[in-house]
């Protein structure tokens, strides 16, 4: 099943870009902006802090004396509490329906309890508190940045970096610009032991929602600007680890040298060796040719199989007042945990992730993955993959910039990668059209299909072992249909990972270059106040089907493989769904 079958093919873009170019990146010319990029200012009076003093919040910026013109958000949590203060005497618009997540409030953020010994973790994640909130305002960018390929970098390149990450480490331990405090604003949002957010303080993940990768992308932008004004070069732009393809699929040399400021001397000993190939799959498969076949398959199912509406890419809807962690994306919970965990250490838990350099590197390609989906995947698989509800648009974070200040961004004015001033290397893709190939025999499932159990038997289902059973499906042979795995409880303290295929003839669960392949979540372990959470996965069947002889079944047997060892999972249903029709102006 290992055989790389690389053939290259021409493929049609979404929007109006054409290229004939196979498994290219596209020229980064041919980008197009996409984001309707809208402005948000106001005026905030005071609030009080959790130590009883004042913290003066006034929001600055040219449209800051407009105080008649309230943000809807300010409306929806009656202007009160953490960092959002009163303003009673402004002038309010009626109430809207929409509830976007708000920033953090700095000044409630919290200890954290080590989940193995239940006591309090000696290290603060918690970021300053800063006098000001500014509403960020991108500037203008009189050089695009170009961002590399991190095994493809110059000796000069590399001493620049290393140079950079000196610098941040030599700034003083209270600068927010500094190595350890960069790498406590993620162990903060991505650990809900930390952060709260808004008038109900809720608890605060960006992980495992649509929040994922507009988090991240804004992260990086202000970690590279921090890296260039310590070096005076605003054209420093950070590496991209390219591990989707076979040739990146290595740690990269640049990050392997143990006298280099970019060195974690807390990587896995056993994968710091050029020698050792990238497990996207985590299947322990020591075929390094298989390996590569498993995680270009893996690409292939994350980017383009398996998604049959934006959300399914980008992660579930995380309203301001709902639990967190509604549900990850494929990219989250594929390839981008899979790194985490392969690195391991420091990038093997979110509480440490931002403290391993090699993190910034790993998520400048997890940013690429957003790149290449947006404009430059074939649009027929998911004809609309722009989110447009106004609870993701006008979700917002908090950063400190190159300047050390404190400030407010949302997810709409990070939607374009080229009006923030970066493009990423052009880099073969070879899993653009690595489908997988048919699966033309049946004889074999026919008989385990006779034996299995039907899933309504089974569920709720504690996942510690490898299952199968029968899911009926909503009719007969090749239908437009999506596998929903819901209400998966998980103990965020470990590593957790399950693989799903349907149809499975061959029983060896450490080949996924295969049709029966459809999907896979995985976590990174992180910390919340009941270590545990509940989330779910959708898994797109349709390409599935047209892979396999699913002739008139009206049903399928799916096989679970978990890849970690012990508890830690329980599933509370498993159901397949219609896949809604695509818009009427989607070219579908």
């Amino acid at each position: 099943m290992a055989s790389l079958h690389l053939s290259c093919v021409n493929t049609t873009f979404s929007d109006h870009h054409h290229f004939s170019l196979g498994r290219v990146f596209p020229n980064p010319s041919n980008f197009t902006a996409h984001a309707n990029h809208r402005t948000h200012r106001r005026q905030v009076s005071c609030t009080t802090a959790a130590n009883g003093g004042q913290i003066n919040q006034n929001v600055e910026g040219p449209a800051a004396s407009k105080v008649k013109k309230v943000d809807r958000r300010n409306v929806l949590l009656g202007l009160g509490g953490g960092l959002y203060g009163a303003a009673a005497n402004l002038v309010a618009t009626p109430p809207a329906s929409a509830n976007p997540v708000q920033p953090p409030q700095l000044d409630k953020c919290g200890t954290a309890i080590d989940l193995i010994t239940g006591k309090p973790i000696e290290d603060n994640c918690c970021p300053p508190i800063s006098q000001t909130i500014i509403d960020y305002q991108i500037p203008p960018v009189p050089q695009m940045k170009m961002r590399p390929s991190a095994h493809r970098v110059s000796p000069e390149y590399i001493s620049k970096y290393n140079l950079a990450i000196e610098r941040m480490k030599a700034l003083p331990a209270d600068d927010p610009r500094s190595f350890m405090q960069q790498a406590n604003i993620h162990c903060a949002y991505c650990n809900t032991a930390y952060f709260q957010a808004g008038q109900d303080s809720i608890k605060l993940q960006v992980h495992n929602s649509w929040l994922f990768f507009p988090f991240h992308r804004w992260y990086l932008y202000f970690y590279e600007r921090i890296l260039g004004k310590l070096i005076d070069d605003l054209t420093f732009a950070l590496p991209f680890w390219n591990w989707d393809n076979p040739k990146g699929m290595s740690m990269p040399p640049m990050f392997l040298d143990p006298n280099s400021a970019i060195y974690d001397a807390k990587r896995n000993p056993d994968h710091i060796k050029p020698s050792a190939v990238v497990d996207l799959g985590m299947t322990n498969n020591t075929d390094p040719l298989q390996v590569v076949a498993n995680n270009l398959t893996i690409m292939y199912t994350e980017m383009i199989r398996g998604n049959s509406t934006a959300n399914d890419f980008m992660g579930k809807p995380y309203l301001q007042g709902t639990p967190p962690e509604p549900g990850p994306g494929s990219s989250e919970r594929g390839s981008h945990t899979a790194i985490h965990v392969w690195v391991g250490q420091d990038m093997g838990n979110f509480y440490t992730a931002g403290r391993d350099p090699l993190f910034y590197c790993h998520h400048a390609n997890v940013d690429r993955m957003w790149t290449l989906w947006q404009y430059f995947l074939p649009s027929t698989k998911v004809p609309n993959k722009k989110i447009t509800d106004p609870d993701f648009l006008d979700s917002s974070f908090l950063f400190y910039d190159e300047n050390a200040q404190l400030v407010r961004v949302t997810v709409k004015d990070c939607l374009d990668n080229l009006k923030m001033g970066f493009e990423y290397e052009r880099i073969d893709l070879p899993w653009l059209d690595y489908r997988p190939p048919p699966q033309t025999s049946k004889a074999k499932i026919s008989r385990v299909a006779s034996t299995a159990p039907k899933a309504e038997t089974l569920f709720p289902l504690k996942l510690d072992k490898i299952v199968r059973f029968q899911v009926s499906k909503t009719k007969k042979g090749k239908a437009d249909e999506s596998l929903v795995l819901e209400n998966i409880t998980l103990d965020t303290s470990k590593f957790l990972k399950f693989d799903v295929f349907v149809n499975d003839e061959d029983d060896n669960p450490g080949e996924l270059d295969k049709a029966a392949y459809a999907g896979t979540y995985a976590q990174v372990p992180h910390k919340t106040d009941s270590t545990s959470a509940t989330t779910s996965i959708q898994l797109k069947l349709t390409d599935l089907y047209e892979d396999m002889d699913v002739a008139d079944d009206d049903f399928i047997v799916v096989t679970l493989v978990p890849r970690h060892e012990g508890p830690g999972v329980t599933i509370g249903g498993i159901k397949i769904i219609e896949n809604p029709p695509p818009p009427k102006n989607s070219s579908a």
